[in-house]
């Protein structure tokens, strides 16, 4: 297939299958030539694994995967796309479609399906508006997987990858550092696109983590507690979580001192460690 990236071929394609952009789909089609290799290589995509894919545009991201991976399963939301595909992708035989919505599939099962006892990685470039219900999903879902290399908005992978403890980090931080190793890879400008998003976008890649970070955690409590926090992350910690999860104040006073925690300290000052101090002590 001629160059997946080129502005013409897009054209021509979307003309020919009576394509049109989707907003609603968040659909922005790279047209930089160098990115979806650098996805691919740093993504684990390899001899001997399978690669789940996330969305596949044309097929772009999809064939370099394949040119590596043993197979790569791509899950596509979007209905049109299919002739396209059928079209960009033909020259591989280690390639399936799968035309479903990836929030409302059965993610274990798919890959059991496909994989089987396969080490599988996670690629993809991610519609900004369901960047973080597709990363939650992933992990929370404890699925055999080893890494999830993903695009997304640059000030949203500033946060994934931003420390525990630092004032960029959020809820979502927790949780992806709770689940995984995050890091950030490259960044690529929003002229890398057709059409052109309005922001610039990150590669990062969360290396999941195969146990638990502390196996006497009450996780549904720890999330809870954190999510609390951080919908009111310039109150101290006694006020937010006192409000919001209906605990004495003189409780969670007790629990920060019990931790060697400041009275007056705010959810966003705390690391991973300290976070999972406190939920302990204040269920214990």
């Amino acid at each position: 297939m001629e160059q997946l990236t080129n502005i013409s071929v897009i054209q021509a394609l979307a003309e020919k299958h009576g394509f049109s952009f989707s907003k609603g789909l968040g659909q922005n089609f790279l047209i930089n030539p160098s990115v979806c290799p650098r996805i691919a290589e740093m993504g684990g995509a390899e001899a001997g694994c399978g690669v789940l894919e996330i969305g596949t545009g044309f097929g772009v991201l999809t064939a370099e995967l394949a040119k590596r991976a043993d197979k790569v399963a791509a899950v596509e939301i979007d209905t049109r796309l299919l002739p396209v595909l059928d079209e960009t992708l033909s020259e591989f035989d280690n390639v399936k479609i799968i035309n479903q919505d990836i929030l409302k599939t059965d993610v274990a099962a798919l890959l059991q399906e496909e994989f089987g006892s396969m080490p599988v990685s996670v690629c993809a470039n991610l519609p900004y508006y369901i960047t973080s219900p597709i990363l939650m999903l992933l992990l929370e879902s404890r699925l055999p997987i080893t890494a999830i290399t993903v695009m997304v908005q640059k000030e949203t992978a500033q946060r994934l990858c931003a420390p525990v403890g630092t004032r960029e980090s959020g809820a979502i931080t927790v949780a992806v550092h709770y689940y995984g190793e995050p890091r950030r890879l490259f960044d690529v400008s929003r002229g890398s696109f057709m059409p052109a998003p309005k922001v610039d976008s990150a590669v990062i890649r969360i290396d999941v983590r195969k146990q638990p970070l502390d196996p006497e955690l009450d996780e549904e409590f720890f999330f809870r507690m954190v999510r609390a926090g951080f919908s009111q992350r310039r109150k101290t910690i006694a006020n937010s979580l006192g409000s919001m999860l209906n605990l004495p104040k003189e409780t969670v006073y007790s629990a920060l001192r019990a931790c060697d925690l400041a009275e007056n300290a705010r959810i966003e000052s705390l690391n991973m460690e300290e976070l999972i101090a406190l939920a302990k002590s204040l269920k214990g």
